[in-house]
C-alpha cells in the first residue's frame, strides 16, 4: 500500500520516505516563500513562472502555505486538504488507504441508472459517511450509479459545490479525503458506480487567490456567467486541468465524471482542452470502465463520437435538458423562461426527445431570441443521452425550489417516471425522487458580509425580473445564506415509510427490474437511435426503437380522453402497463386516457 501522494504537476507531493516537493506557478511574483512547520523557506524559481522546494522529515497532515512578497499567505490552489477553510493552510496528504474492493473495474455504461445527490442534504449527517450508510437502500431499489454534486472545497460549510476554489480538495465538512475514499470503496463493494461532478469553467468568488500571483490564469477579455473565464491556452493552466480529472479517477477510484457547463469553456488551442482531457483519460485507464458525461446548452454531438464497437472515443453521454423541459411542460403547463421553447407542443417535443435525443436540432429557439440551437442527433446511440425529470438545476434554480411532486399530479409523475426508466436512453434520478420527496431543494450558500448581501439581493432581483413575480413575492424568496434554507432542503427520511412513499419505491423497483431484464442486454447493440414517432393526439404519441432483432414500443396518452391507434400490435408483449388491460385495449385500437405502455417483440417487424 503506497503512502505517497498522487503525482500531479501542481501542488505538494508527499513521498513514501517522508520527503515532499512543493510546486507553485506564480509568474506575477519574483520571490516566493513556503511557510512550513512555523518557519518560512525561500522557494527556488525553476523557469516559466514555476517555483519549487523540496523538504524532508514530513508527515501527513503537515500544514503549509505559500507566502507572497507582500506577506500575504495563501493556500495551495491544488491543495488536497485544508486545516480549516479555503483561506487557511493546506495540509500534506498521502495515498494511504486500505481499499477493500480491489478487483473493481467498473460496470458497462449501458447498465447505468444514475442517482444524483447533494452530499450535505442527502443524509441527516450531511457527510460522505452519511451517504455510505444509505448505499444498501439505493442498491436494493436498482440504482447502479451514484453521482455526487461537486465536492471540491468551497467557501463555508454549505453550498451546492459549483463555487469551489480548490478543485483537488474534497470538502472538509463532508468528511475530506478519508471519508470520500470510504464512500467510494463501500459503493464498489455493493456494485455501485461512483460519478463525480467537476467544474472546470470558473472558480468561486471567495477563496480564489490565483489573481494575486498568477493573473495569467484567466482570460481578461472574457467572463462566464459566474466569474472570470479561464485561459486554457497557457501551458501551466492546461496542466492544472489535465491532471485534475485523472487525480479524481486514480486517487479516489471514481468510475466517471460529469463536466459542468462545458459551453462556457473556450480554448483556441490546436487540440481543445476538453478533447485532450478525454483522450488523456482514455489512454490512462485502458482496463477500466470510465464514463464521462457533459452538460452543454448548445445541443452538440461532436464530443460524443463512437468507434466501430460503439464505445465512446471521447465523452460518453450528454445531459439532455430538452427531455426534461418537454416533460415538465407536459406535466405542469408552465411556459416561462426556457420552457417557452417547449410549451407550444410539449407532447411533440417529448416524443422527439425520446426518438432522436434533442428536440432542437438546428431550429429557431425562442428563449435565445430565435437563434438556431442544436445539431441533428437522431444518428446518435440512445446511450449518448442522459435524461431526467428532475435534477439539482431544474429544481434548485426555481425561486422556491419546488420538486415536480409539488407541481404535478401523482398520476402524471408516475407515467413520466415509467417513460424515463424504460426508454433506451440513460436515466438519471434526483435524490428523493424514488419515494416522492416533497421537501424543496433550494439554492443555498454560506457566504458572509458584502458577498452574502450581493448573493441574496441578486437572487431576488433575478426572479423579480420575471413578469409573474411581484415585488412582494420576490422578497419571500429564501435567503441563500440562511441556515434555514439549507435545512429546508434536506431529505425527509421518514417519507419512504409512509404509504405514498412505499408505493413510489415499489414502482421504482418494478421499473428498474424491467429495465435490467428487457432493455440493458440490448443497448450496446443500438449504434443509432433512429426512433420512429407517430402522433396519436394532442398529448398522445407512440415511439418505436429497433434493438437488434427486437422492436421496443412506447405508447403514451396524457390526454383526458381516449385516442385511437392504427398500428397492428400483434406479436407485442407488455413489458409495462400503467393500468390493467392496457395491452388488450391497444390491440383493439384504443389508447385509454392517462396511460403509458411499453411493449416488446422478439422479432423485428413493422408493428
Amino acid at each position: 500500500m503506497s503512502r505517497g501522494s498522487a503525482q500531479t504537476r501542481w501542488g505538494a507531493s508527499l513521498r513514501e520516505d517522508g520527503s515532499a516537493i512543493f510546486r507553485l506557478w506564480a509568474p506575477a511574483v519574483e520571490h516566493l516563500r513556503l511557510r512550513l512547520k512555523d518557519e518560512e523557506r525561500e522557494m527556488q524559481p525553476s523557469g516559466e513562472g514555476w517555483f519549487e522546494l523540496e523538504a524532508d522529515d514530513l508527515a501527513e497532515g503537515t500544514p503549509y502555505q505559500f507566502v507572497l512578497p507582500d506577506g500575504m499567505a495563501v493556500p495551495d490552489p491544488a491543495s488536497r486538504a485544508q486545516a480549516s477553510d479555503v483561506h487557511g493552510p493546506s495540509l500534506l496528504t498521502s495515498s494511504a488507504f486500505d481499499w477493500r474492493a480491489t478487483d473493481w473495474n467498473g460496470r458497462a455504461w449501458e447498465e447505468a441508472v444514475i442517482y444524483e445527490l447533494h452530499p450535505g442534504t442527502f443524509s441527516v449527517e450531511g457527510t460522505f459517511d452519511g451517504i455510505r450508510r444509505k448505499l444498501d437502500h439505493l442498491a436494493e431499489i436498482g440504482f447502479t450509479a451514484i453521482e455526487l454534486m461537486p465536492v471540491a472545497q468551497f467557501s463555508g460549510n454549505r453550498g451546492w459545490g459549483y463555487d469551489g476554489v480548490l478543485p483537488y480538495c474534497p470538502h472538509a465538512a463532508y468528511g475530506g479525503v478519508a471519508g470520500l475514499k470510504r464512500l467510494v470503496d463501500a459503493a464498489h463493494e455493493r456494485g455501485l458506480m461512483m460519478i463525480l461532478d467537476v467544474v472546470y469553467n470558473h472558480f468561486g468568488p471567495d477563496g480564489n487567490y490565483l489573481h494575486a500571483y498568477a493573473p495569467q490564469f484567466f482570460d481578461p477579455g472574457r467572463h462566464t456567467p459566474w466569474g472570470p473565464a479561464i485561459r486554457f491556452e497557457e501551458p501551466a493552466v492546461r496542466a492544472f486541468f489535465l491532471d485534475n480529472p485523472v487525480y479524481w479517477l486514480e486517487e479516489f477510484r471514481f468510475d466517471g465524471l460529469r463536466f459542468d457547463a462545458i459551453d462556457q469553456i473556450r480554448d483556441e488551442s490546436e487540440t481543445p482542452i476538453l478533447e485532450e482531457m478525454a483522450r488523456h483519460i482514455r489512454e490512462r485507464f485502458p482496463g477500466r470502465h470510465i464514463h464521462l458525461t457533459t452538460e452543454d446548452e448548445r445541443n452538440i454531438v461532436a464530443l460524443h463520437l463512437r468507434d466501430q464497437e460503439n464505445s465512446p472515443i471521447l465523452f460518453t453521454a450528454e445531459w439532455n435538458d430538452d427531455f426534461h423541459h418537454a416533460a415538465h411542460c407536459l406535466a405542469t403547463g408552465e411556459n416561462a423562461g426556457y420552457y417557452a421553447g417547449f410549451a407550444d407542443d410539449p407532447a411533440g417535443h417529448l416524443a422527439r426527445a425520446l426518438a432522436e435525443g434533442f428536440c432542437y436540432q438546428g431550429e429557431s429557439y425562442a428563449p435565445r431570441e430565435g437563434k438556431p440551437r442544436g445539431v441533428p442527433s437522431a444518428g446518435q446511440p440512445p446511450t449518448a443521452f442522459v435524461t431526467f425529470l428532475q435534477n439539482h438545476d431544474q429544481i434548485g434554480n426555481r425561486a422556491f425550489g419546488e420538486r415536480l411532486t409539488a407541481l404535478a399530479d401523482e398520476e402524471t409523475v408516475e407515467l413520466l417516471t415509467a417513460m424515463l426508466l424504460l426508454s433506451p436512453q440513460i436515466p438519471l434520478v434526483f435524490m428523493g425522487e424514488e419515494y416522492g420527496e416533497t421537501n424543496p431543494f433550494l439554492f443555498f450558500t454560506d457566504f458572509h458580509g458584502e458577498l452574502a448581501k450581493a448573493v441574496r439581493e441578486g437572487r431576488r432581483r433575478e426572479f423579480a425580473d420575471f413578469g409573474h413575480f411581484s415585488e412582494d413575492e420576490a422578497a419571500r424568496i429564501p435567503d441563500p445564506n440562511a441556515l434555514s434554507t439549507f435545512e429546508a432542503s434536506m431529505l425527509d427520511w421518514s417519507r419512504p415509510e409512509t404509504g405514498p412513499g412505499r408505493r413510489r419505491l415499489d414502482l421504482f423497483r418494478r421499473l428498474l427490474d424491467l429495465r435490467r431484464t428487457h432493455l440493458v442486454p440490448h443497448l450496446h447493440a443500438m449504434t443509432s437511435m433512429q426512433g420512429q414517432t407517430e402522433r396519436l393526439g394532442e398529448k398522445a404519441f407512440c415511439v418505436r426503437w429497433y434493438m437488434a432483432n427486437r422492436v421496443l414500443c412506447m405508447v403514451a396518452n396524457f390526454d383526458r380522453a381516449e385516442v385511437g391507434i392504427a398500428k397492428d400490435l400483434t406479436g407485442f408483449d407488455a413489458v409495462h402497463e400503467s393500468r390493467d388491460g392496457l395491452l388488450a385495449a391497444l390491440r383493439q385500437g384504443r389508447v385509454p386516457p392517462a396511460s403509458v405502455a411499453v411493449l416488446l417483440t422478439e422479432a423485428a417487424n413493422d408493428g
